[in-house]
């Protein structure tokens, strides 16, 4: 082997090697991991309960994806590496992207933890919204970074300049939109002024895994125009895939290629023969965000006559005002066999809901109504755990 080859392979096998020490013991934190971390336990059979959160979708995979699972699955003793290219081939052809600015993961949180790896340290900060998704922070913790958490706007959007002024040392410029769990909108000319003013070196990363139940205009045009943008979908929300797993990082060839140094291998064919399934549907989108927006539009109609407060939402989530500490709401509307959740520190009086079917969001509404009005007891709360959103001493308030 050539002097310059073996440099190659040594320094590759110095950047795998750094890249499995950083992630040893740690895990991918998700959606679920964090329902999970604060789930009422009483509740034995989740079959039979009202699931409302995880923002997930009751509606699940579309009827093409189903048969596209079943139909592939005698095939599931191979790799099928050519279904992943023609995924992405496929989406890159919708978007009007070049398919090497794709990457393709099992769903969006892989790409979100690995960009917030390669990108923060203990000399580049990881920027974030409070309240905001907080998988961020868990791997800003194994990079070294400091968190930066800035309260959002006065109409529950990021502020951009704020989280600017914040961090002139940010490696990671964090920005869910629609954002969870606000389900509310950041415009696009303040994420493009995020990419145009950020810190040298700094990457934007815009998380749009509730972008298709809002009218808001994706940032891909962005990443189009080579800027330090990268941009992550999933699979997960509005196609219903989240227990299939499948999504993509789009961004330009080099920001992905760090990525790469840290996780990837092949794709499950079954999320995969599930995805392209989804992105052949043309009347997906339009449909189940139909849907979702009249099952929405009817939940606040409903909230808005019994005088309880809310934060309009475009998203298949919504924060919703207890006018006292929600954690007991929470566990009073377990009893009643609805799961909603989560609570954020920075806003202790308010819960995040999940827009379900109607007749879930019937059941919600009849237990909300028993345990605001003092029908069922609202049992004081256990010594709480701490939040595994915050980590002591690292989210940095603006």
């Amino acid at each position: 082997m050539a002097s310059n080859d073996i440099a190659s392979s040594r320094r590759s096998f110095l950047q795998l090697s750094g890249a499995a020490a950083a992630l040893a013991g740690f895990r991918i934190v998700t959606e679920p991991t964090l329902a999970h971390a604060v789930r009422h336990h009483s509740v034995v059979d989740r079959k039979d309960a009202i699931l409302l959160d995880s923002n997930e979708n009751p509606l699940g995979p579309s009827s093409a994806a189903r048969d596209a699972i079943a139909a592939i699955t005698p095939q599931g003793g191979r790799y099928r590496d050519d279904l992943s290219d023609e995924l992405v081939k496929l989406f890159a052809q919708q978007e009007g992207l070049k398919p090497d600015y794709v990457r393709l993961f099992a769903g969006s949180s892989e790409p979100l933890h690995y960009t917030v790896l390669a990108c923060t340290s203990p000399t580049r900060s990881y920027v974030t919204a409070d309240p905001g998704f907080e998988a961020g922070i868990f791997m800003s913790k194994v990079s070294g970074a400091r968190v930066v958490a800035v309260p959002l706007t006065k109409d529950y959007a990021h502020d951009v300049h704020a989280m600017l002024a914040s961090a002139t040392d940010a490696g990671v410029i964090y920005i869910c939109n629609p954002n969870n769990p606000t389900g509310t909108l950041t415009p696009h000319s303040d994420i493009e002024y995020a990419a145009e003013n950020k810190p040298k070196g700094a990457v934007v990363l815009v998380d749009e895994a509730y972008l298709h139940f809002s009218d808001a205009p994706s940032t891909l045009d962005l990443v189009k125009a080579d800027k330090d943008v990268i941009v992550l979908r999933t699979f997960s929300k509005l196609y219903g895939l989240a227990g299939i797993r499948c999504g993509f990082a789009v961004g330009r060839p080099d920001m992905l290629d760090r990525l790469d140094n840290f996780g990837g291998n092949f794709m499950p064919i079954t999320a995969v023969s599930a995805a392209l399934a989804s992105l052949k549907d043309a009347q997906l989108i339009p449909e189940r965000k139909r849907i979702n927006a009249a099952v929405r539009a009817a939940t606040f109609q409903w909230l808005e006559r019994n005088r309880y407060h809310y934060i309009p939402s475009q998203s298949n989530c919504f924060m919703l005002d207890a006018k006292r500490p929600a954690k007991p709401i929470v566990d009073a509307m377990a009893q009643q066999n609805v799961m909603i959740g989560r609570v954020w520190p920075i806003m202790p009086n308010w819960t995040r809901i999940t827009v379900g079917t109607q007749e879930e969001m019937s059941h919600f509404q009849a237990a909300l109504k028993k345990v605001m009005d003092g029908t069922v007891a609202i049992r004081p709360s256990s010594r709480p755990r701490k939040s595994r959103g915050h980590i002591d001493g690292r989210i940095v308030p603006a």
